[in-house]
């Protein structure tokens, strides 16, 4: 008989791509997956995974198997589901996913209440990209995400997937205290040109946007420094290295030569919890969705300079 975490393991190679991704979802060792995995070899007598240089590639045979493992995934999850609702109260585990500013600015916050409140409940964060959380929710990798999108970048949901709005995310200018715009009560977009700016690398949405709106109001980005984490885009204003436009969620209090700007009109991301259809009624989830709304107001508010 087909032992069910091998199964689980198995898939989750095949959803997260690495052992090591795989073993971080599921909180695991990536020795203790791969062991997993060489007895779902041994039990089946079949070869499951080959290295493909740094990596692992999945057999013909281990797709087939993970077809089979998400049926039956499927099938505790409903169960697991039934008896939540059942009882009534959070309970059980539940694997959330956030992207990074939401990891670091909001979700602290919304674990700790939810370990205060639900002993019974075991949540586990991991930090994923928005576009790929929503994906492997979909998939039943994980119970929930925190996902956000901006005006020109709507994010996608798929079939089977539900999604409630936790709020809006204001986004602002920040530039070196120096600045011809410190001070400013507002500035607007069209004054943007010929700027130097410190910005997420391509392919990031915050990175996408900057692009598309100044080149909307006729300006080519000058784009000099990428870096992907908000406190180091931080840090290169400060040292006057160019101007960024971040949001404030996760920010935390601007350092000592740094002035905050609001731009007109006011760019906002929008944040938002998503889940399967098949786990609407779980008070885990409800009750997650309700504390990320609780404490969304919190993280969001100005921070002082320090």
């Amino acid at each position: 008989m087909l032992d069910l975490q091998r199964l689980r393991a198995l898939h989750a190679v095949s959803v997260h791509g690495t052992v090591g991704a795989a073993a971080a979802a599921l909180g695991y060792t990536p020795s203790a997956v791969s062991q997993q995995i060489a007895k779902l070899e041994r039990e089946t007598r079949t070869v499951l995974l080959e290295r493909e240089g740094r990596g692992v590639r999945l057999t013909a045979e281990a797709l087939q198997l993970v077809d089979t493992a998400e049926q039956l995934l499927s099938i505790v999850e409903r169960a697991e589901t039934a008896l939540e609702e059942r009882r009534g109260v959070p309970a059980g585990r539940l694997t959330v996913a956030a992207f990074a500013s939401a990891a670091r600015g909001l979700m602290p916050a919304v674990l700790a209440d939810l370990a205060r409140r639900h002993p019974a409940l075991d949540a586990r964060l991991t930090e994923v990209d928005p576009h790929l959380s929503v994906g492997l929710v979909a998939r039943g990798a994980l119970d929930l995400a925190v996902a956000h999108d901006w005006d020109i970048a709507p994010l996608p949901v798929p079939p089977g997937v539900e999604q409630a709005v936790i709020g809006d995310d204001p986004c602002t200018l920040l530039v070196p205290e120096a600045h011809p715009f410190a001070g400013r009560a507002s500035v607007r977009r069209e004054e943007l040109g010929g700027e130097r700016w410190v910005c997420q690398p391509p392919g990031r949405v915050c990175h996408d946007w900057l692009v598309r709106t100044l080149r909307a109001a006729g300006h080519e980005p000058d784009i000099v420094h990428q870096a992907d984490e908000n406190p180091t885009l931080v840090a290169l204003v400060a040292a006057g290295l160019g101007i960024g436009l971040i949001p404030r969620l996760g920010r935390g209090p601007l350092p000592a030569g740094v002035a905050e700007v609001p731009l007109d009109p006011a760019p906002v991301r929008r944040l938002y919890a998503l889940w399967r259809t098949g786990a609407a009624g779980r008070p885990s989830i409800t009750e997650t969705v309700r504390v990320l709304r609780e404490q969304w107001p919190k993280a969001t508010a100005a921070e002082p300079a320090l």
